[in-house]
């Protein structure tokens, strides 16, 4: 497969490699100073990642925990700067250790740059996660 050429075609790859349970190859689409945020982190959770290193670090044991699926509702929009675009999503599967259901909607702010992802702000809903009783649906358990 050729490499993706649009900021747009390499998140779409990205996903896919995600969905492979191929972290090392969604690692590998990230410049060697990439930046991971997130903005709505709560206490305990890492806010901001800074390097390859750091991300395949945080993302090793991903699919450890989260049996993806897929990535239903996926909307990316262009802007104004060539380089960033912005992702609407679900993301949808399993929790491994419980089975429970893994339903959760993103929206991203990626910057591609060379060819690279540069840097992803991730505002991803951590009530989702926080509630007590609550799997990743949001739904009681």
């Amino acid at each position: 497969m050729s490499a993706p050429t649009s900021p747009a075609d390499l998140y779409r790859h990205s996903l896919r490699l995600l969905l492979d349970k191929n972290v090392p190859g969604w690692v590998g689409l990230w410049a060697d100073d990439g930046v991971m945020e997130f903005p709505f982190a709560p206490d305990g959770w890492p806010a901001r990642l800074e390097g390859r290193e750091a991300i395949a670090a945080y993302m090793r044991d991903y699919p450890d925990h989260i049996d993806l699926h897929d990535f239903p509702e996926l909307r990316i929009h262009e802007t104004t700067d060539p380089e960033i675009i912005v992702v609407e999503m679900r993301g949808v599967g399993r929790l491994v250790e419980t089975g429970s259901a893994f339903d959760m909607t993103y929206i991203a702010v990626v910057t591609i740059r060379d060819g690279r992802i540069a840097s992803y702000r991730d505002y991803w809903n951590p009530l989702a996660v926080l509630a007590p009783g609550t799997d990743f649906t949001g739904s009681s358990r």
